[in-house]
C-alpha cells in the first residue's frame, strides 16, 4: 500500500489538487485566508471593530484551510454520493449550509460541530434577535427624546442607499427579493440584513449576511474620509449650540419603548421579533433590573456577537464566496453604505442650513445607525472639544427604527407577491 505525503496532510493536498482541478476555488481560499487573517489584524489594532472581526477574521481563514477529502458524504448538501476515485469530494467540518433534506439535516447536526448553531440560531434569525435585546440594553432613547424632528429627519436621509440600490439591484439582474435584501445593506444594521434575507431571499442568505457584516465592519475605517471629502475642516471643528433641554425621566423612557413597539409592530407586524427584541432591552435598562441589564447588555450582547463573527467567518468558504452572483452582492452592498453615508451627510447639511448654520454637519454620518460605531465615528470626525456624541446617538438609535421600517415595507410588500408568483 502506497501512501502519498500529502495525504497525512489533507489541507495542503486538497489546495494541491484544486490548483490543478479547479484553480479558481484555490486561489480564492488562498486569497480568503490572507483576508481572514487581515481581517483579525486590523481587529486587533482597533482599526476594525474587534469584537466582530477577530472571530470572524480566524474564521474565514481557518474555514478555507481546513478541507479535507470525504469519501462518499457531500458536506455541501449533506447527501450520501458515490466519489470518483479520481475527483473525491472536499468540504470541512464546520458548516453545511445548504442542506435541506431533513435526514441530511440531522447526520450533519452529529458530525458538523458549528451546525448547531447555525441551524437553531442564525438560519433562523434567533441570533439577530439576541444583538438586538443587548443592543437595546445599551441604548439610551433619551437622545431621540430630546430631538425627536431632528433625529428622524437626518436617519431618513440615511437611507438613501436603500432606496437607490434597489432599482439598480433589479437592473442587475437580481430578482425583486434578492435586491431588497442586498438594498438594505444601506440602513447599516446587520440583524435587520440578516433578517430581511431570511424572508426575501433564501438562497442568498448566506452570501448577502457575509458580504453586509463585513461590509459594517469596514464602516469604521472607511467613513472617516467620507466625512473629510465631503465636510471641510472648518465645519468639522463648529460646536454644536447650547440648547435647553429637561432631564427624561426613566419612566418617560419607559413609556417611550412600550409605545413606540407596539404601534411600530402593529403598523410592521413582520419586524416585530426585532422590534420587540430591541426594545424589550430597553425596557430592561429603565426598569431598574440590574442583573437583567447585566445578563442583556454583556454576557448575551457579546456572546451573541462573538458566535455571530465566527458563523460569519466560517461561512467565508471559498465555493461560496466565489459564486458569480456575489460579485453582485460586493458591488451593490458597498454602494448602498457609500450611498446612505454621503446622504447621510446631506442629511446633516440640511440640518445645517435649517439651524441657521449652527448644527455641525459630521452628525449626519450617525444616521447610517450601525450602533453605536457611526456615532464613535461622527465625535472622532470633529475638532477638539468640540462634543456631538449625544446628538449623534439620537440619530443613530433613529436610524434604527428607520432600518426596521424600510426593511419591513420592503418585506410586507414583496414577500406577498412572492408567494403568490
Amino acid at each position: 500500500m502506497e501512501l502519498n505525503f500529502l495525504d497525512l496532510f489533507q489541507g495542503i493536498n486538497t489546495l494541491v489538487q484544486g490548483f490543478s482541478t479547479d484553480p479558481k476555488i484555490a486561489f480564492g481560499r488562498v486569497f480568503l485566508m490572507a483576508l481572514g487573517m487581515l481581517l483579525l489584524y486590523l481587529g486587533r489594532k482597533g482599526v476594525l471593530e474587534a469584537l466582530l472581526m477577530i472571530p470572524m477574521g480566524l474564521g474565514m481563514a481557518t474555514v478555507n484551510a481546513g478541507v479535507m477529502f470525504f469519501s462518499a458524504y457531500d458536506p455541501a448538501t449533506g447527501i450520501n454520493v458515490v466519489a470518483s476515485q479520481t475527483q473525491p469530494l472536499a468540504g470541512t467540518l464546520f458548516i453545511a449550509p445548504l442542506a435541506q433534506d431533513t435526514d441530511a439535516l440531522m447526520n450533519i447536526l452529529q458530525i458538523d460541530w458549528l451546525q448547531p448553531i447555525y441551524t437553531f440560531m442564525f438560519s433562523n434569525g434567533l441570533i439577530a434577535c439576541l444583538v438586538f435585546m443587548g443592543i437595546g440594553a445599551l441604548l439610551d432613547v433619551g437622545f431621540v427624546m430630546a430631538r425627536p424632528f431632528q433625529s428622524m429627519i437626518i436617519a431618513l436621509f440615511g437611507e438613501l442607499g436603500t432606496v437607490m440600490v434597489f432599482p439598480l439591484a433589479v437592473a442587475m439582474g437580481l430578482n425583486p427579493g434578492q435586491a431588497a435584501a442586498v438594498a438594505t445593506i444601506g440602513g447599516a444594521d446587520g440583524p435587520m440584513v440578516l433578517f430581511t434575507s431570511l424572508q426575501l431571499a433564501r438562497e442568498l442568505f448566506v452570501p448577502i449576511t457575509v458580504v453586509a457584516y463585513l461590509y459594517l465592519g469596514l464602516t469604521y475605517g472607511g467613513y472617516p474620509y467620507l466625512i473629510k471629502l465631503m465636510i471641510p475642516e472648518k465645519l468639522r471643528a463648529l460646536p454644536m449650540p447650547m440648547e435647553k433641554t429637561r432631564a427624561i425621566t426613566s419612566n418617560e423612557k419607559l413609556v417611550f419603548a412600550v409605545v413606540a413597539c407596539v404601534l411600530l409592530s402593529l403598523l410592521f407586524p413582520v419586524a416585530s421579533p426585532l422590534l420587540l427584541s430591541l426594545f424589550l432591552g430597553v425596557v430592561i435598562r429603565e426598569s431598574n433590573l440590574p442583573n437583567f441589564h447585566e445578563l442583556l447588555s454583556n454576557t448575551m450582547l457579546y456572546g451573541a456577537t462573538f458566535f455571530l463573527g465566527l458563523m460569519l467567518g466560517v461561512l467565508c468558504e471559498a465555493g461560496t464566496i466565489l459564486n458569480p452572483v456575489v460579485l453582485k452582492l460586493l458591488v451593490l452592498g458597498i454602494l448602498a453604505l457609500l450611498i446612505s453615508g454621503i446622504g447621510g451627510i446631506l442629511g446633516g447639511y440640511a440640518m445645517y442650513y435649517w439651524s441657521g448654520k449652527k448644527y455641525n454637519p459630521v452628525i449626519g454620518i450617525a444616521a447610517v445607525s450601525c450602533v453605536p460605531t457611526c456615532a464613535k465615528v461622527a465625535q472622532k470626525s470633529v475638532g477638539p472639544g468640540v462634543i456631538v456624541l449625544p446628538h449623534a446617538l439620537g440619530v443613530s438609535i433613529s436610524g434604527v427604527i428607520t432600518s426596521a421600517i424600510f426593511a419591513a415595507t420592503l418585506i410586507a410588500f414583496l414577500l406577498p407577491m412572492m408567494q403568490r408568483g
